[in-house]
This record gives structure tokens, sequence and C-alpha cells, in this order.
């Protein structure tokens, strides 16, 4: 089934195909991961919430973490007729929402979501195309399956399109 709004909550994952707009909300230190085919139209979203399993004493979803989180989207794409060497990733998110509050010198929770998403983008030879990441304010995402575009919006800044 194609054509809707597809929720993707905190710590999770999901896979679309054309007419399909993955969207997900609140992103402060999170990081948003965007994957897609554009041969196939076929699309991933991770909303990533922590850099490292090490990090997180309970749950262990797999969609909370980049480096389980992304070759799990990869997988699902290429379940669905994607070519991963097509692949690209657009990203967004990894805010310093309360970088007042911390001591000084203090590397943020967004900052360490970005270089591990980074990280394991490189690791799996997927090329970052676009990216809307930093500041101090939170946005929301959507992927546009269909082409790829990736909606970025904020209350401060507007809509960007990556």
């Amino acid at each position: 089934m194609s054509g809707g709004e597809i929720l993707v909550h905190v710590a999770e994952y999901k896979v679309g195909g054309a007419g399909d707009i993955l969207l997900t909300i609140g992103l402060g230190s999170c990081v948003a991961v965007a994957l897609h085919d554009p041969k196939v139209r076929v699309g991933g979203l991770a909303h990533i919430l922590l850099p490292s399993p090490a990090l997180s004493r309970r749950d262990q979803s797999p969609g909370k973490f980049p480096q389980t989180a992304i070759p799990l989207l990869m997988q699902d794409m290429v379940a669905r007729g994607a070519v991963a060497s097509r692949i690209t990733a657009r990203i967004a998110g990894g805010a310093s929402m309360f970088g007042n509050l911390q001591p000084a010198g203090t590397i943020q929770m967004g900052e360490r979501n970005l270089v591990a998403v980074r990280s394991a983008l490189t690791h799996h030879s997927i090329p970052l195309v676009g990216s809307a990441v930093g500041g101090d304010f939170g946005r929301t995402v959507r992927l546009f399956v269909e082409d790829g575009r990736m909606e970025v919006s904020t209350v401060r800044q507007g809509v960007t399109h990556l």
C-alpha cells in the first residue's frame, strides 16, 4: 500500500515506496537518516536517538543507533528492489538543544550522533548528498520517496529542501 504519510517514531526506521512520505517529528539532538534509491523509488528513514548501543541500558531497538539502523534500512530497501551502490543519504538534526546547561568543552549529544551517523554511512559506502544539521532548534523531516527529496521544517528557519 503506497501513497500516504508513514510516521517514524524515535528509535524506529521504516521503508517506503513511490508515493509514500516518511515522516519524523521532534528531532532535537536525534538525527534523521534518509536513504534513497532513485531508480526504483525506494526510500528509508531512521530516527537515530543515540550514537552507540553502549549508551543504552535497556531498550536495544535497532532503529535507535546508526550502527544497526543503517544496515537494516539498506537490507529492507534491497529486499524491495534497491541496489546498494545507488543508495544516497540525507541527514537532519543533531542539534545542541541544551548546550547552555552543559559544562564548557563538553561534546554535545547531537554532535556525537552526527559523528556516529557519518561514520556508519562511510562504513557502508553511502554518499551523503544533503544535510541540515546542528543549531539549537528542533526539526520535522519528511522524505518524499517518489523523488528522494527531504523536507526539513523548523519553527525559526522555515522549510528547507535537500
